[in-house]
């Protein structure tokens, strides 16, 4: 599983990428992450509010942080 997280580096964002890596530990899962803080590359992934999250190449959240549970069910697919 590949996830970005796509921000510039404000706090919000951070705290995304902060929060995807604590439930992938937690969850044991294989994936990967990466942060992707280029504007040209966001713009191009279609996001216009940041954070956002992606996963195997689908946005699955745009301009807000999303609660622990509910990360841990886009990660998980539940």
């Amino acid at each position: 599983m590949e996830i970005k997280v796509l921000g510039t580096g404000c706090p919000k964002c951070n705290k995304l990428e902060k929060m995807v890596k604590e439930v992938i530990e937690e969850t044991g899962s294989d994936a990967t992450v990466e942060k992707v803080t280029d504007i040209k590359a966001i713009a191009k992934a279609g996001v216009m509010l940041t954070p956002a999250l992606m996963i195997d190449g689908d946005i699955k959240l745009t301009g807000k942080l999303p609660s622990k549970g509910d990360l841990e069910k886009m990660i998980s697919g539940g």
